[in-house]
């Protein structure tokens, strides 16, 4: 580990990283040790009981956060002439189909989310080595690929995140920035942690959810009590 900062060491005097807190309580921690001159992303991490490489417990899901991210989503919709008016009247950032693909193609992933039509994945699914190793990839399960782009494109921008289960068996998650309220920090974290409740495969066996902790950008975790 590298020679921990000064901030960093004065962040660790203000709670007991041994000690686990309710999420209102970590909500707060994180507010108060949060110390970036920019406007810090706070992030969640869940490790679950579960064996990743078995399908049946890989865990994935899709979760809209009361109040949002707190970022700006850059939204791109491929989608057919007859769909860019829906796209462009729900926000979306980019609007088209070829002159996309082919920007794509060129190296271009200047984007958070694309939202696209089932007809035209034959087009987006070319570009599955420069978006899939970006997590850029539609996805029906995640509602990225739909009839309804406006919905899709409206719910990205109001909060909608997708998540999935890594290798190591951990949700990692962005679920605010530290200058929310504690109290919408919670409530997000809150509405991630029940939607992954929900999705707990019928083949676990033991403990579900083993570990939650919180932290934003540059700061110290805070363990969230597991009750």
């Amino acid at each position: 580990m590298g020679k921990l900062t000064k901030k960093y060491k004065e962040a660790l005097t203000k709670y007991n990283p041994e000690k686990s807190y309710d999420l209102t309580e970590a909500s707060k921690i994180i507010k108060e040790i949060s110390s970036t001159k920019f406007d810090a992303s706070v992030d969640i991490s869940v490790k679950l009981g579960v064996d990743p490489k078995k399908a049946n417990e890989m865990v994935r899901g899709t979760v809209t956060l009361p109040h949002g991210t707190g970022k700006d989503v850059k939204v791109l919709c491929l989608c057919t002439p007859d769909k860019e008016a829906d796209a462009k009247a729900a926000g979306a950032d980019y609007v088209g189909l070829d002159e996309y693909i082919e920007k794509i193609k060129g190296g271009w992933t200047d984007i958070d989310v694309i939202v696209t039509m089932p007809s035209v994945m034959g087009k987006v699914g070319a570009l599955g080595r420069v978006l899939g190793p970006r997590g850029l990839m539609p996805n029906p399960k995640s509602g990225t690929v739909t009839m309804d782009v406006g919905k899709a494109v409206k719910d990205v921008k109001g909060g909608k995140i997708d998540f999935r289960v890594d290798k190591y068996g951990i949700v990692h998650a962005s679920i605010g920035k530290a200058s929310f309220d504690h109290d919408k920090i919670a409530d997000n974290a809150n509405e991630l942690l029940q939607t992954i409740n929900k999705l707990k495969p019928a083949s676990t066996k033991g403990t579900y959810v083993k570990s939650i902790f919180m932290s934003s950008t540059m700061s110290p975790s805070v363990m969230v009590d597991l009750k």
